[in-house]
């Protein structure tokens, strides 16, 4: 065969491509797209949440939750909602909610942007309380002189033989007095049914890290994960403490929670936990991480953030026949009546073969729409003024429902399905955007382990978890193994593999 017939048998070669097509979809593992945030539930405060997300350099899903479970936390036990008025049933304002994101999504700073202004409320309360901790302390001396008076009176009565004296009502000790606490980060059960009690509106339980919480309970004494449950649900509840007199009684046990977790620890802190409905409680955010950072265009209004926050932190108690304080129920208009009977009937339809998790999460709906559109109702009126809402309308029953539907709903589809993969299926999709990301043409195992990708890669750091993942993309056509000796000794293999260009676009 001569050259010039080898080089024609070259050229006239079919390329052979040792690469099959990649399997793009281990990139989400099934993970379902989120959902847009719908605006017709914040009114108003629209345009101010999106100046927030744009400051923030985060989604706007991040500001928009956090303002909702603010508000509600603000309005507390003063206001509730009866959906029929042939019904008893009526839902307090308390919200649950939950962001997700990787470390690097900025939804901390989000969050604390919107939650910020609650210590202000705080911080002006400081005042007032320790103008009440005088007047405490001056009636527990008077106290403690009228309580001297009586006994001596009682042991003259005693010695002379003589009706024993009635103790006088301003012998008695007064009840230390509880300042404002607008906002808690972390407290035991009985921490914070003590704050209730000088609370009785209720307040907000804010986490930057939610996972530790949710696997926390029990963790300083029993009953911590009946009293989070009680907390939803606003209802009375008893705490029996420990050489005290007696036991902690708290008229309103009200806490709307809100908090961050990692995708990574999802499994963890919501499949572990007892099926009790606590964490089918909360409403999920996880947008999809910005790309596209900018510089803000405008500042956000904060001074207006803060103004809709004092609004609803004046609004006023009811009074019971007795002349207490209670709570103010407001009805359904009768057409948000109408609207929410039917879709109460749509709700019901939920899939029978949806996981269970998704179900409860489902099954809870019914309340969540009362108690967004009752948020919604009221964020309407701390942001333009007015007389105080009456009734919840039609607008922001429809609202609320539109969000649970197109929004809620999906998020928690979203959040569940991710946290129930297995977790080799999990670790091979962030390893696999872990590639996209850093464009790798060939990778290492044990390079990948250490410093600075150990740091992006959290749960590939165990050997055998990095194997499995590594196995998982090889499988999908994204790796191909090319062991070589280490220094071209006869030492152990280097454990490289290439990455099929395909992945990244290539031929």
């Amino acid at each position: 065969m001569t050259a010039a017939t080898i080089k024609h048998a070259f050229e006239k070669a079919e390329d052979y491509n040792i690469w099959s097509v990649p399997d793009m979809s281990v990139i989400n593992a099934g993970r379902r797209e989120p959902a847009t945030m719908p605006s017709d539930l914040f009114g108003p405060a629209w345009n101010l949440l999106s100046d927030i997300a744009e400051g923030t350099c985060t989604p706007v899903d991040y500001p928009a939750i956090a303002f909702l479970v603010s508000c509600a936390s603000l309005i507390g036990g003063k206001r509730k909602v009866r959906p029929y008025d042939t019904s008893p049933w009526c839902e307090p304002c308390i919200l649950w909610a939950g962001v997700v994101g990787d470390p690097s999504s900025r939804k901390s700073p989000a969050l604390d942007v919107v939650t910020g202004p609650l210590r202000e409320i705080e911080r002006d309360q400081a005042d007032h309380h320790k103008d009440n901790m005088r007047d405490w302390q001056e009636k527990c001396e008077w106290a403690k002189a009228s309580r001297k008076h009586w006994q001596d009176a009682l042991a003259k009565a005693v010695k002379d033989g003589t009706d024993s004296p009635p103790m006088p009502t301003d012998a008695e000790d007064p009840e230390e007095p509880v300042r404002r606490r607008a906002m808690i980060m972390d407290a035991t059960p009985e921490a914070v049914g003590s704050i209730l009690e000088g609370n009785p509106q209720g307040t907000l339980h804010f986490r930057d890290e939610l996972a530790g919480w949710l696997q926390s309970f029990d963790r300083y004494s029993p009953g911590g994960r009946e009293f989070w449950l009680e907390a939803y649900g606003g209802r009375p509840f008893v705490i029996d403490r420990k050489g005290a007199k007696g036991p902690l009684t708290i008229p309103f046990n009200g806490v709307s929670v809100l908090g961050g977790i990692q995708p990574s620890k999802m499994a963890a802190a919501l499949l572990s936990s007892p099926d009790d409905g606590l964490v089918a409680r909360f409403l999920w955010a996880w947008p999809n991480k910005l790309t596209e950072v900018r510089r803000p265009r405008q500042s956000a209004d904060m001074a207006a953030l803060e103004n809709v926050y004092r609004r609803l932190e004046a609004i006023g108690w009811g009074m019971d026949a007795e002349g207490r304080q209670s709570s103010v129920t407001l009805p359904l208009s009768p057409r948000a009546a109408d609207i929410f009977e039917h879709w109460e009937r749509d709700n019901a339809g939920v899939d029978e073969d949806a996981a269970a998790l998704f179900k409860s999460f489902v099954g809870k709906m019914n309340g969540a729409v009362l108690r967004l559109a009752l948020v919604g109702e009221y964020i309407r009126w701390a942001w333009e003024g007015g007389a105080e809402p009456s009734e919840v309308s039609d607008a922001s029953l429809i609202a609320a429902a539109g969000f649970c539907d197109d929004y809620c709903k999906p998020m928690a589809e979203r959040v569940y399905g991710d946290a129930a993969l297995p977790v080799v299926e999990r670790n091979a999709a962030v390893l696999a955007r872990y590639i996209r990301r850093q464009g790798f043409r060939t990778i290492n195992k044990r390079t990948l382990k250490q410093s600075p990708h150990k740091s992006s890669l959290p749960g590939l750091r165990e050997a055998q978890a990095m194997d499995a993942a590594v196995e998982h993309l090889v499988d999908a056509g994204w790796l191909n193994p090319t062991p070589t000796r280490e220094g071209g000794t006869n030492g152990r293999h280097s454990f490289d593999y290439a990455v099929n260009p395909a992945v990244h676009g290539g031929a």
